[in-house]
């Protein structure tokens, strides 16, 4: 296997930062997006034991994973995203995103799980004040809204991915 060229950290650090907004999001967006983006892809060189998100049946899981996500999102008995258990996992998850998205660049994973961790934080907040505020604004029902988010979250994730893993190459 070759080691990835390091990126430039700053480019990383937004990639990583995105991805983390997603996660607030979605918490189980980013990793099934990461495993999509790298399954066959030439490019996609993650070191061990990252490499488990080239495999097929990995990838398989983690898009499950996200859609059963998505449809419990939409349930009444659903717990608040800035509750401490859902808050800390959304915060878990995207600092996970984030680290295999700075090693499979060459960087450090503390780089980008930190970066994540921080848009976790944020995503979550924001995804949870824009869909309160959008509600009383227009009184459009919360599953519709939590669709609308849905959709929000995997063009961020995916805006965020749109140069991994081509940005492994220093310029």
């Amino acid at each position: 296997m070759t080691r990835a060229t390091p990126s430039r950290p700053v480019a990383v650090a937004v990639a990583a930062l995105g991805l983390g907004v997603t996660a607030g999001m979605r918490s189980q967006i980013p990793l099934a997006l990461l495993a999509a983006k790298s399954n066959g892809a030439a490019g996609a060189s993650l070191p061990p034991p990252l490499h488990v998100l080239r495999l097929r049946r990995v990838a398989i899981g983690l898009a499950m994973s996200a859609v059963g996500e998505a449809v419990g999102d939409k349930l009444p008995i659903a717990p608040s995203r800035l509750r401490p258990g859902p808050l800390v996992g959304r915060l878990s998850f995207g600092a996970a995103a984030g680290a295999v998205l700075a090693r499979g660049a060459g960087n450090a994973a503390g780089l980008g799980g930190t970066m994540a961790a921080l848009g976790a934080l944020a995503g979550s907040m924001a995804g949870y004040t824009a869909r309160v505020q959008a509600h009383k604004a227009t009184g459009l029902p919360d599953p519709l809204l939590a669709v609308l988010e849905d959709v929000v979250a995997v063009t961020i994730g995916l805006l965020s991915l749109s140069r991994w893993p081509a940005d492994q190459v220093k310029r």
